[in-house]
This record gives structure tokens, C-alpha cells and sequence, in this order.
């Protein structure tokens, strides 16, 4: 069974945590889905593609 995990920045603020996603190691892959929505579904992305995706929210380079 593939065990999905929250981040420890959810749960907290005027949101309740409502609005964060989940992460699961996928055969060598990180899995990638929305915590509101499990079953829509998950994003597979490379170790090298997750670290990417990371630090470009991080440098607030994407439109979310």
C-alpha cells in the first residue's frame, strides 16, 4: 500500500490546511496529488523533477 504523506506546514492558518498536497515515494518516482481529491488521480515525477518543481515554488516562479 503506498503511503502518502502531508506536509507538516498543513494544519495550521486561517484554512484549516485545506490547501496542500501529498507526496509518496512510486517506484522510483514521486507521486504527487491533491490532499482535498485523492482519488482524482496523481502527478509521477522524477526525483530530479520533484527538487525542480520545489525550488521553483520556492523562487515563486510559477503561476499557482
Amino acid at each position: 500500500m503506498t503511503k502518502w504523506r502531508k506536509s507538516s506546514y498543513s494544519g495550521g492558518g486561517g484554512d484549516g490546511g485545506q490547501d496542500c498536497i501529498e507526496v509518496a515515494a512510486l517506484n522510483g518516482l514521486v507521486g504527487v496529488r491533491d490532499s482535498k481529491a485523492p482519488d482524482a488521480g496523481h502527478l509521477n515525477l522524477s526525483a530530479g523533477g520533484f527538487a525542480e518543481l520545489i525550488a521553483r515554488v520556492k523562487r515563486d516562479e510559477l503561476d499557482l
